[in-house]
């Protein structure tokens, strides 16, 4: 990073995530480099979270603002009980769940994770990975790695290492490619600090599941009362701005037709009024599968972006199971900027 806090440039390499790849992701991590990696959620853009330099060259790399704080991804329980302390519940979740799409928020352990990392927050962020690579990356790096999204902040997540380029080349040391992500939307966050569980954004991991483990359900965070500004403090984990996610275009929710000048993201099949006017067209799951649906929501996002339409019109999709991350991801994307 330059004094003056501006991304360095430096020569991105693309790699297999065969054994080399990882030795050498493994290599540059340690040695306080930025590598983006992949997880079974989305290519998260991957810094030892121990290193103060290298969690600000990431924040630069990726235009974020330094009060997001980052997530902390480890090999397995052991690990993550050495970065933070968890309650009875984060214990249920994470024994139920990890590996996999869920983050835990918990108390954390003083300097087993840079300030920095945790944007000055008393609390971690925690996720253990279930996608082979990240897991054997994690393990030859012997540190906590914060890895958050690798594209530019607020912009459209990625979901293969062609969307990482897109945004990050000439910004980061090296891309491991393991193709398309299996869940494409980003973990489900948690905040266990409290007594009940809080579910903080919806991901990969769907609310009714949680539900199920804890054997009551998670609850929500406090709304804001209307014109109640915005506290002027960290959010308690990534994703919680209302802006995020998004494309260069402006998003059109629940789109019960298609304006002259729009592409259209549909679902199931559907063609609303006007559908024949859509400059571009494409369905995240004809089958009308949610788990296609988020699977494809990242990809078929940048690829309208680039469709040469005026803006995205969106149908309104079933919101159970990950319709809820769905709708989290594409609200965002929506709102005002």
């Amino acid at each position: 990073m330059s004094a003056g806090g501006q991304a360095t440039e430096r020569a991105t390499r693309r790699m297999a995530a065969d054994a080399a790849g990882i030795d050498e992701a493994a290599r540059v991590l340690v040695a306080g480099g930025l590598v983006a990696l992949p997880t079974e959620t989305v290519y998260g853009l991957a810094c030892d979270a121990t290193n103060p330099r290298a969690v600000a060259s990431l924040y630069a790399a990726k235009g974020r603002p330094t009060f997001n704080p980052l997530i902390a991804h480890v090999p397995d329980l052991a690990a993550a009980r050495r970065v933070g302390r968890l309650t009875a519940a984060a214990e249920v979740l994470a024994a139920r769940f990890w590996p996999g799409p869920l983050t835990l928020v918990v108390p954390a352990i003083e300097h087993a994770t840079s300030e920095l990392a945790r944007a000055g927050l008393s609390s971690v962020a925690i996720r253990v990975p279930a996608h082979p690579v990240a897991q054997a990356v994690l393990a030859a790096a012997g540190r906590p790695i914060a890895a958050p999204s690798a594209n530019r902040s607020g912009h459209v997540s990625p979901t293969r290492a062609e969307h990482v380029l897109a945004d990050l080349d000439g910004r980061i040391d090296l891309v491991l490619d393991a193709g398309p992500s299996r869940v494409g939307v980003e973990s489900t966050i948690l905040d266990c600090t409290g007594d009940r569980p809080v579910l903080l954004r919806p991901g990969g991991l769907p609310r009714e599941a949680i539900t199920a483990a804890l054997g009551f359900a998670p609850a929500s965070p406090a709304p804001r009362a209307p014109g109640e500004p915005a506290a002027e403090v960290a959010p308690l984990a990534p994703g919680m701005l209302a802006s995020h996610y998004a494309p260069a275009l402006p998003v059109r929710l629940d789109a019960r037709e298609v304006r002259p000048g729009e592409a259209l993201l549909t679902f199931a099949g559907t063609r609303p009024p006007g559908t024949e006017r859509a400059l571009a067209i494409l369905d995240l799951s004809p089958a009308g599968d949610l788990v296609e649906a988020a699977a494809n929501l990242f990809d078929h996002l940048r690829r309208l972006d680039r469709s040469g339409a005026q803006a995205i019109a969106v149908i309104a999709l079933p919101h159970e199971g990950l319709g809820e991350a769905i709708a989290d991801r594409l609200s965002r994307a929506a709102a005002p900027r």
